[in-house]
């Protein structure tokens, strides 16, 4: 028994505590580091000139090229959404209450979040590989030789760009969402697409346009932010690019989530 005990690693409470002190030290320490990094693109963005071809192709990359992603995951999760409803709601003998449902859903909170949660994996990965590997083969240095401000040049375009096209994806998202009820509200559930539309627009008001929408603006800055941030502070090389890419995507996914919850609360009481 003795010999069992003494082969079991002792438990050193001090090192426990300075583990976590160091963990929230990082922690504080990152969070700093994206704040003053969004101060300086905020005030790079008011100050200008911007560089519209760059803004413009940032737009084609994180907007158009997201249109497949989005269109894709829009009209499955509307589908199922259509479904689980239906069945729930048959039960009751109310199916005929499906547009609302699935409608008001997308709109408030599954559109906007499940968006988020997929174009800013695609979109978080692809600016922090981009800016990492010009910060590890040291460009990022090349061009503040050259007088050029990182910030101004990588940065501000790319959260511009995201702060922009979230929202617009997320009405796209809504669309096609309450299209693919729409298919299994007249495929599955022999109702009539008169019908659901006119549940839809009876029921989706200003208000939850405003809070769904509005809450993306936020999300596609964050994104756009915890992306260029991990990117600018990348280190190691290739391993290096690959832990600031996986970081991006988990870090980017716990802040929309995070904010999803404060944002629903505060456009609730605004509403």
């Amino acid at each position: 028994m003795s010999s069992i005990t003494e082969s079991l690693p002792s438990l050193d409470v001090g090192n426990v505590f300075d583990r976590a002190r160091n963990r929230l030290s990082r922690a504080l320490l990152y969070i700093g580091g994206i704040s003053e990094l969004g101060v300086q693109t905020i005030r790079d963005a008011i100050r200008g000139p911007l560089e519209s071809q760059l803004i413009i192709a940032q737009f084609e990359q994180i907007g158009v090229r997201s249109l497949s992603i989005v269109a894709i995951t829009s009209l499955f999760i509307g589908m199922v959404l259509a479904l689980q409803t239906a069945y729930s709601l048959e039960q009751f003998g109310v199916k005929l209450f499906i547009g609302k449902v699935v409608s008001l859903s997308l709109v408030r909170e599954l559109a906007p979040v499940m968006m988020s949660l997929m174009v800013g994996g695609r979109v978080g990965a692809g600016i922090t590989a981009e800016i990492g590997t010009m910060k590890v083969t040291e460009q990022i240095d090349a061009l503040r030789a050259l007088a050029t401000s990182p910030v101004r040049k990588l940065v501000v375009p790319k959260v511009l760009a995201t702060t922009v096209m979230f929202p617009v994806l997320t009405i796209v998202s809504n669309f096609v969402g309450i299209a693919g009820g729409l298919i299994i509200a007249v495929a599955n559930l022999h109702l009539t697409a008169n019908w659901y539309m006119r549940s839809v627009i009876d029921t989706v008001k200003y208000n939850d346009l405003a809070s769904g929408i509005g809450k993306t603006f936020f999300f596609g800055f964050a994104v756009g932010l915890i992306a260029c941030f991990n990117g600018l502070r990348t280190t190691g090389g290739a391993d290096g690019v690959g832990r600031s890419t996986t970081q991006t995507v988990v870090m980017a996914a716990i802040t929309v989530l995070i904010m999803d919850f404060f944002l629903t609360k505060l456009f609730l009481l605004a509403f």
